[in-house]
């Protein structure tokens, strides 16, 4: 029996793909760009960053963590031709909000100590100030050698209140 959001799942995509005419796009991104973004659910990275289908590539994970998005950026850049980075966080964001030992606490509380043993040494890689961690962000990036010097790269807050994005980087 289907949860109510697997019934969704099957409806919203059966009138999605009713209508699908972009089946025949290229796998590189048309505009050789990737953006690292946050997870968060108020964020809709096609519109508020202006990315049509087949445009860039867009990585998400908590906080829009450049540590995280490190091994889908060398497959972009390496395997499919991208040569830009935008890497986005957001203003409100979860991970402003706690330390890492308030995470590994609640971890342990939910899942127990073999839940928190197999994430002892995580570093859930929090934040306390936002434009910061833009920067510590780009930095890592334009330092790592996995990451070529020809690679453009910026970085941005969105505004979930007002949907605007500011240029940190």
């Amino acid at each position: 029996m289907a949860t109510p959001t697997q019934a969704n799942l099957k409806d919203k995509n059966a009138h999605y793909a009713s209508n699908f005419k972009e089946g025949q796009l290229a796998l590189p991104p048309a505009k050789k760009y990737a953006v690292v973004t946050c997870m968060d659910a108020r964020i809709d990275p096609a519109a508020a960053y202006g990315i049509n289908l087949g445009d860039a590539h867009v990585i998400r994970n908590a906080g829009g963590n450049a540590r995280d998005a490190l091994r889908s950026l060398v497959i972009s850049e390496q395997l499919l031709g991208t040569n830009e980075i935008l890497l986005i966080k957001h203003t409100g964001c979860g991970m402003l909000t706690f330390k890492n030992e308030d995470a590994h606490a609640v971890v342990e509380k939910n899942l127990g100590a073999a839940g928190q043993q197999e994430l002892s040494g995580l570093d859930f890689q929090p934040f306390p100030d936002l434009e910061k961690a833009v920067e510590d962000d780009v930095k890592y990036l334009k330092a790592s050698k996995a990451i070529p010097d020809s690679i453009m790269i910026s970085g941005w807050v969105y505004e979930v209140e007002t949907g605007k994005v500011n240029q940190v980087l």
